[in-house]
């Protein structure tokens, strides 16, 4: 199991002030009228934060040493006992939490020289590994990351260049997950450092969105294939939607599902089947309208395969795209009418992993999407996001919860999949790096990728007047984690949301919500 990986869960705000202060020397100095950094201080500032714990409180040493407790997360679900043994022995793994064999950090090996040797033949090799030889190095590498993020923050260029240096030099894209994973933060800090260098006159960062591209896709599939985190989003807003028409009377009704985001056809395939096995046979009509952006690769391909698997399986399919509007809070809330809503059917609003991306600087973008929504009417709203605070108003807070969050992700990625898997380079490369580099890279509205923790979801969606509506998927959910085969993920349930986890860390969250009324079901929670 990874030393470095586990941690106690943050239930509280990161102290911003603590963590700037303690991995900002020269600020420290500057607040307290100190000298500025003649040339033969330099080295001595890097020699200080190279052991930031020889001046540390025990608070900030509690923050490093985070990354390094084994212990964390344990109690994370109030329900774990029930709930979360089952669904990770199914496996029938070497432990219950995680492989008995530490493969993780290099440091000697037959095995582990040849996989270097091999990495460093075909040009991979983009670090010297410095990082790892076990939990010191893994620390070291933390507080490097830590330090040059502040100095990034700070926008003090001379230090992050020197600090962006000495990551370098341990980050590593093809070594351990705690290396990988900083090697994309790193790469993010470069970024951000470039953007910073590049501000445009009116001090703004330079355009760079996230783009979804052909290798994002790709990547997006693979890890649909290697990893239960999207599977279990589909599984959930599924299960929801054909138990809702079930529980209204209109099972065999036609259905109108609107899409938001919508960029592939993976979701449908399994809730066509269900919709054909029914006892009393499919509906009349299914209805699919993708709300989709500019640019998106490879969607009419699978629009087609769809419509063909849906003719198969006896079920009448109708597919529409329509542009995703960029609704003006300002504005009278609605979507356009060629989303072509009719009376009699039972209308679905389905959004996986999108609604983080009308979450704007004021939150005005998100409550006229909500609005909007609550306007056509529907049978119930279905909510997939990831369970994490990235969208804090301040860049190293930002950049805590973030390691955090991306850290068990990798650490998952290295027990499910080898090391040297091209399959695993390809989704953290194409798909984890992307995002990494959005959230920590980019400001304003150049960076979408604003994931809220499930409280917040709750917050926002009860106060557009919604409510929700608990998912009834938990024994489901533990079969899918079974097929798999890998030990560590966990389930839970909080307030009617389905949670996935790695290791207890919160990942994913699933939900459902209807407006309240006569029809409301009794399964609603408040």
């Amino acid at each position: 199991m990874n030393a470095w990986l586990s941690f106690p869960p943050y239930t509280e705000t990161i102290n911003h002030e603590l963590a700037i202060r303690r991995f900002c020397p020269a600020r420290i100095e500057q607040e307290e009228g100190g000298g500025g950094g003649g040339g033969g201080e330099w080295e001595d500032l890097m020699n200080e934060i190279d052991q930031p714990s020889m001046a540390a409180s025990s608070e900030e040493d509690d923050l490093v040493d985070s990354f390094i407790n084994m212990d964390g997360y344990e109690n994370y679900y109030g329900d774990k006992d029930d709930n979360h043994d089952d669904s990770i022995n199914q496996a029938g793994g070497e432990s219950q939490l995680g492989f008995e064999h530490d493969n993780n950090f290099r440091g000697g090996g037959e095995e582990e020289e040849e996989e270097e040797e091999e990495e460093a033949a075909i040009g991979m090799n983009y670090g010297d590994g410095g990082g790892g030889g076990g939990v010191d190095g893994g620390l070291q590498l933390v507080h490097s990351l830590l330090a040059c993020a502040e100095a990034v923050g700070c926008r003090d260029i001379r230090l992050a260049d020197s600090m962006l240096g000495r990551l370098w030099r341990s980050a590593n894209c093809c070594g351990d997950s705690l290396q990988r994973v900083s090697y994309w933060f790193t790469m993010g800090l470069k970024s951000r450092l470039s953007n910073i260098q590049s501000l445009n006159p009116k001090g703004v960062f330079n355009k760079g969105g996230m783009s979804v591209s052909s290798e994002k896709m790709e990547a997006f599939h693979l890890l649909h294939q290697a990893t239960p985190y999207i599977a279990f989003g589909f599984m959930a807003a599924n299960d929801a939607i054909v138990r809702a028409g079930k529980e209204k009377g209109n099972g065999n009704d036609s259905i109108h599902i609107i899409d938001l985001g919508m960029e592939h056809c993976l979701q449908w395939p399994p809730l066509i089947r269900t919709l054909a096995q029914q006892p009393e046979g499919p509906p009349k009509k299914l209805r699919i309208t993708g709300l989709v952006k500019p640019g998106v690769s490879g969607l009419e391909p699978a629009m087609k395969e769809l419509a063909e698997y849906a003719a198969a399986m006896g079920v009448p399919l109708e597919l529409n795209t329509v542009p995703d509007p960029e609704l003006d809070p300002a504005a009278a809330p609605g979507f356009p009418t060629s989303l072509d809503v009719r009376e009699g059917e039972a209308l679905f609003v389905n959004s996986i992993m999108h609604l983080h991306r009308y979450v704007k600087e004021s939150r005005g973008s998100l409550t006229a999407v909500l609005r909007a929504v609550k306007n056509l009417q529907p049978t119930l709203v279905t909510v997939v996001e990831q369970d994490a605070n990235h969208n804090g108003p301040f860049f190293l807070g930002r950049f805590l919860e973030s390691l955090h969050y991306y850290s068990a992700i990798f650490d998952s990625l290295e027990a499910c999949l080898p090391r040297n898997s091209l399959q695993r380079m390809k989704i953290e490369r194409g798909y984890f790096g992307e995002e990494i580099r959005n959230i920590v890279a980019y400001e304003g509205s150049e960076r979408t990728e604003r994931h809220e923790r499930a409280e917040q979801w709750r917050r926002q969606l009860r106060r557009a007047g919604f409510q929700a509506v608990g998912m009834k998927t938990m024994s489901q959910a533990r079969m899918m984690l079974s097929v798999y085969g890998c030990d560590g993920y966990s389930l839970g349930s909080e307030k009617g949301c389905l949670l996935l986890g790695w290791k207890g860390k919160p990942v994913m969250m699933a939900s459902a919500w209807q407006l309240p009324g006569p029809s409301s079901t009794s399964s609603s929670t408040s």
